[in-house]
């Protein structure tokens, strides 16, 4: 029970944190000369979304929803809750692979990360308690 409360927390608060750095989300914009400019972006910022890339805004946004509910899971832990947080750790984990529509050269190590920190909290779901 202690682990799963501890893996409740620490993981998606690890991908919020991610989440917050500029490294994680990835613009190429064309250029003249030939190589396309990289430009790396929060997952809060608004450029990517203005650009149709809707993942990671969403992904922020469930994160937060996720930590949300499970500060109250660790107050009092119901079945119902768990089911919640199941749902939007799911829901975030698609959302977080959606920049792959666009190709591999839409995706950072630090995507790549959050998605593991987000399937772990998934997982962590399924882990009985008493």
């Amino acid at each position: 029970m202690k682990i799963k409360k501890s893996l409740f927390l620490i993981l998606p608060l690890v991908a919020l944190i991610l989440e917050l750095l500029p490294y994680g989300v990835v613009l190429n914009f064309a250029n003249p000369d030939g190589e396309p400019w990289r430009r790396t972006y929060s997952y809060f910022s608004m450029m990517p979304f203005g650009y149709a890339n809707f993942g990671p805004l969403i992904t922020a946004i469930l994160t937060c929803v996720l930590l949300f509910l499970v500060v109250i899971y660790l107050f009092k832990p119901r079945k119902g809750l768990n089911t919640a947080i199941l749902n939007v750790a799911g829901f975030a984990t698609a959302a977080s692979i959606m920049p792959l529509m666009f190709g591999f050269d839409y995706i950072t190590v630090i995507g790549v990360i959050i998605t593991a920190l987000l399937v772990g909290t998934f997982g962590c779901g399924f882990i009985k308690t008493k």
